[in-house]
């Protein structure tokens, strides 16, 4: 007991020596785009906080129209007008959208055809981790809902805008937690067995599965898609769990502060030439590697098929 005292006491000293360091080489990866946005329109899920605020918020500083999807109005049209002071773009607009129930979704998707005529970033960032079980409004299993099939559907929905505004993007935030993630068709709703951490983890698959499988069916389109590990990121996505908080907090010094974690999203967002790596997944503005299952054609088929049968879409 006395020597686990010790190492606590010492533990934030040793941190705050090697810290430094330590986070320079973990917040490696900066997007160095100079691209410009006038004109342009983009719509990042869960900008009202963390990655998605800072993603938006750089957006806006570049010159494109924002549209902040959040769940949260009040915090949305909060985040929205710092946005607007900071960046000088009043083109920062805080929409509702709640990914775990389809009419909302389908809510904000018809509002945003009806209000415009182009879409060329579309970020699909907002999410849900280590949630106790609990399903969505539509009875899907939460992190499966809200992180995969939640922006399955509003990619749908506003697909054929974005190919009308071709040259345009896709970027679904992903994690290097996705090693860990099975697709387990016979249980995708957790009924049969559940865990909250390796629930995240098999929708975080999924977002790459999602990934390659849009790339195979766009090519040619104009719209290319990518996934990306953001590291870890210093946010509010481990309110669920009083462990991940502490662990958070014990090794602050080690975690990418938000600005940091939205850089790859950036990166996938705006670099010129990329379009010929759709459907690859990168960590620190770079490509990366996936497991074994992210790489398997035939789930990322079936669970489009499955998807699309779950939200009443069609296949083709």
């Amino acid at each position: 007991m006395v020597v686990l005292l010790l190492l606590l006491f010492l533990l934030p000293f040793l941190l705050y020596v090697t810290a430094p360091q330590i986070r320079k080489m973990l917040s490696s990866g900066v997007c160095t785009s100079t691209v410009q946005l006038p004109g342009k329109v983009a719509v990042v899920t869960g900008a009202n906080t963390g990655i998605g605020k800072e993603t938006a918020k750089e957006l806006a500083q570049r010159g494109a129209r924002v549209y902040l999807a959040c769940r949260d109005m009040q915090k949305g049209e909060l985040v929205a007008r710092e946005i607007q002071d900071m960046t000088g773009n009043q083109e920062v607009l805080a929409r509702k959208l709640d990914l775990s129930d389809t009419k909302s979704i389908r809510a904000f998707a018809k509002d945003f055809l009806a209000q415009e005529k182009h879409l060329h970033i579309l970020i699909n960032n907002a999410g849900v981790m280590m949630c106790p079980y609990s399903k969505t409004a539509d009875g899907f299993e939460m992190h499966m809902g809200v992180n995969h099939l939640g922006h399955f559907l509003l990619t749908h929905l506003l697909l054929e805008k974005l190919k009308e505004s071709a040259p345009s993007r896709v970027v679904n935030v992903s994690s290097l937690a996705h090693h860990l993630g099975r697709i387990h068709f016979h249980n995708l709703q957790g009924e049969k067995f559940y865990n909250s951490g390796l629930a995240y983890c098999h929708s975080k698959l999924a977002n790459i599965l999602f990934t390659q499988e849009l790339a195979r069916r766009l090519k040619g389109s104009g719209v290319t898609t990518y996934s990306v590990h953001p590291g870890t990121v210093k946010s509010e996505l481990v309110r669920h769990s009083s462990f991940m908080r502490s662990m958070w907090w014990l090794f602050s010094f080690f975690i990418k502060t938000p600005q940091q974690g939205a850089q790859t999203s950036l990166y996938c967002a705006l670099t010129e030439g990329l379009e010929i790596l759709s459907g690859n997944h990168f960590s620190d503005c770079h490509v990366a590697w996936v497991s074994a299952q992210a790489r398997n054609e035939t789930i990322a088929r079936r669970l489009w098929d499955v998807s699309c049968d779950l939200l009443g879409l069609p296949m083709d």
